[in-house]
């Protein structure tokens, strides 16, 4: 189990980093291994981006998250398993150079290759975070049967997302939840699509 969590700024104004460090230690109990932080102010948008790693396929520092791709302008963070990575690094080893061993890299050259295509490829439990810094563009995407936790909140300035509530909270979030979906989130421990 790890724990990701960021933060997008529309404007292009920088993402404070003792929000990114708050927003990592409510984390911590997801992945005590590693943390990894990495900030992109070159937009707009603007983008914080932090990762809580628990180590489990790739012990090495090396696939410490966010993990980038050989350019450096693709960010990936990865909590979950995906069961065919091999499969698919198998598939991009011809056109690119792995540093790891680990699953999260086979995510990044695959967005590199194919951008968001490369989702429906991952067969696994999962929820990512993908950060485009050539197309200012963030991904967030979970596995079919959302077996990952993903939470976000939007408003006119920001776009906040994490592994738990916790995390959007210590971005100063507030905490207020719509009446209307408080009955699906206590029977389920989230709120289902529409």
């Amino acid at each position: 189990m790890c724990g990701l969590a960021g933060v997008l700024h529309f404007d292009g104004s920088p993402v404070e980093p003792a929000v990114l460090h708050r927003m990592g230690a409510s984390l911590r109990h997801r992945g005590p291994d590693a943390e990894g932080i990495r900030e992109d102010h070159l937009g707009p948008p603007a983008v914080g981006l932090v990762h809580r790693r628990l180590s489990i396929i790739d012990l090495s520092p090396a696939a410490n998250q966010p993990l980038s791709g050989e350019d450096e302008r693709v960010q990936v963070m990865l909590n979950g398993e995906i069961y065919n990575f091999q499969e698919l690094r198998a598939l991009l080893e011809s056109g690119h150079t792995f540093r790891t061993h680990g699953d999260t890299e086979v995510i990044a050259h695959g967005y590199e290759d194919r951008e968001e295509a490369i989702v429906p490829l991952l067969d696994g439990m999962f929820a990512l975070a993908i950060w485009d810094a050539r197309r200012r563009r963030l991904v967030l995407a979970r596995d079919g049967f959302g077996k990952k936790p993903l939470y976000y909140w939007s408003d006119a300035r920001r776009f906040v997302f994490g592994s738990e509530i916790k995390a959007l909270l210590a971005a100063g979030v507030p905490a207020e939840m719509a009446d209307e979906h408080l009955g699906e989130y206590l029977a389920f421990g989230y709120v289902p699509t529409p």
